[in-house]
Parts: structure tokens; sequence; C-alpha cells
């Protein structure tokens, strides 16, 4: 299967087809609002504000399943995240992104990608001593690491990159823009 293949639940329970972003880049990200990377929202919204015209997606899928970070329903969750960060792009319905419930889109960036690490700097090496209990071999496996994990989705659906929570904003901006 293709990324255009797949259908996402949107907030009210319908469903949408990721083929109605073909031709645009995409950028998909697993979001919490509890967690310490809630505020790449802010870098997220602005990014979506500078590029969207020039054919940006960002699509937000949060997640409860790190530390149970997006706690809520669907409807507290898109109210928080309009409210304290100003979000207009699209936010879809709470999904798992791993194990047998993951959301199937999610499976197939789990399979098409890898883990590569979290970077360097203070909050690589706290991801990595996190995740080191949680997962010894988390090294090892494409599972998604956390919240805040984004893909990178050409405008003809393959990935061109992930970018773990620990990645640069302006590194993730600059993939973006060349993709554009």
């Amino acid at each position: 299967m293709a990324i255009y293949d797949y259908m996402i639940k949107k907030m009210d329970g319908s469903e949408v087809s990721m083929a109605d972003y073909k031709g645009n880049v995409l950028l998909i990200v697993n979001t919490a609002t509890g967690c310490g990377f809630t505020p790449q929202y802010d870098e997220l919204q602005d990014i979506y504000e500078e590029l969207a015209d020039k054919g940006l997606e960002i699509l937000d899928f949060p997640c409860n399943q790190f530390a149970e970070q997006a706690p809520g329903s669907d409807e507290e969750i898109h109210s928080f995240c309009t409210g304290r960060f100003g979000i207009t792009f699209p936010q879809f319905a709470k999904i798992d992104v791993n194990g047998e419930n993951a959301a199937p889109l999610y499976k197939w960036l789990i399979e098409n990608s890898t883990f590569e690490g979290f970077g360097k700097g203070p909050k690589a090496l706290a991801m990595s001593g996190v995740l080191k209990v949680i997962d010894k071999d988390y090294k090892n496996n494409s599972n998604i690491k956390w919240n805040f994990t984004k893909f990178l989705i050409s405008r003809d659906g393959r990935i061109l990159g992930r970018f773990e929570p620990t990645m640069s904003m302006k590194d993730v901006k600059k993939a973006i823009e060349a993709a554009l």
C-alpha cells in the first residue's frame, strides 16, 4: 500500500482519505498536550502560517500512548490547542501510533522509516535515558519513541524524513522548504 491508500479519522468520527492531500508536502506529527515538547505547537503553527500557501499541510494526530500526556477528549484537546497555541492546521482524532491498535497510517510510517537516534544535546540524552527504561531495544526498532515525532512526506507520497521530537525545528523547517 501507499500513503494515499489510507483513511484517517477526523475528530467528529468521519473518515477522510489521505488521497485528499495528494500533491501537498505533508508533515505528519503525533502530539500531546501535556508533554515537555508541547511548546513545539507554536513553531509548527508558525511554519504552517508561512508555508501553507506553498503547499504544506501539517496533519496532527494526538496520542496518549507516551506517559498519558494527551488526556481528554478530542474536543478538549482541540480546544486546548486552538486556545493556547492558535493552531489552524488539521487535527484528527486521538490514535495509537504503536502496537496492535496502532492506526494503519502509522503502521505504514513505522514500516517505511528507521529510527536514527535523538541527536545530541541535553534533550537527546534525557530521551535516551527514558527510552532505555521503556524499551531496552529502542535503538533497533522503528517504533515511534515519543510525542512530537514528525514525518515529512513528498508531494508524491514518499517519506523524505523522520524527525524525532529532540530534533531542531529549524532543521525540520529547512527540510520542508527543500521539499516545497
